[in-house]
């Protein structure tokens, strides 16, 4: 008997893209509504769908052989994997994407030192803290959920920043 191959697959935001991705393969994926286990035309692969948070310290735990998370979940999690291929892909294009820190035009930050003391809300708070401290800022992380871009210095005092996730 060979062994069953455990695929990870991103639930969520970015499931489409992966199903059209896969789609280019010639492998045809289909996932019954609120399914977590989607069915695949290969009797050699498992498929299994999870948070794209969650695929990378799955691979490591051994939960998973294999899984496709962004390479931002990879750092934050700081998971022992090896990165088989970069696949360019998104919600809405092809194009490998950067992370960015972005600030109102009209504010006085202008780099990373002048973060110093500031607020700063973002999905990947071990990776920020670590970034601040290669940089020798202190700085308050928090987690946020949701469109952090939206999230003003009249909301709560939270830094603006918009990040665009590298795949």
């Amino acid at each position: 008997m060979s062994h069953m191959l455990k695929l990870g697959l991103p639930k969520g935001s970015l499931q489409e893209s992966i199903i059209r991705l896969f789609g280019r393969a010639g492998y045809n994926i289909v996932v019954p509504e609120r399914s977590y286990t989607p069915f695949i035309d290969d009797p050699e692969i498992e498929c299994l769908m999870f948070r794209a948070q969650e695929i990378a310290r799955y691979v490591e735990r051994g939960v998973l052989d294999a899984g496709l998370t962004g390479k931002d979940w990879i750092v934050e999690s700081e998971a022992d994997v090896v990165e088989v291929e970069n696949l360019a892909y998104s919600k809405t294009t092809f194009r490998v994407y950067r992370w960015v820190l972005a600030v109102p035009e009209d504010s006085d930050i202008r780099s990373v030192k002048d973060l110093q003391g500031k607020r700063i809300a973002t999905e990947l708070v071990q990776a920020t803290k670590r970034y601040l401290e290669r940089n020798g800022v202190s700085a308050e992380v928090e987690y946020s959920w949701g469109a952090t871009e939206i999230k003003t210095p009249e909301q709560g005092g939270l830094l603006a920043r918009g990040v665009s996730r590298e795949c």
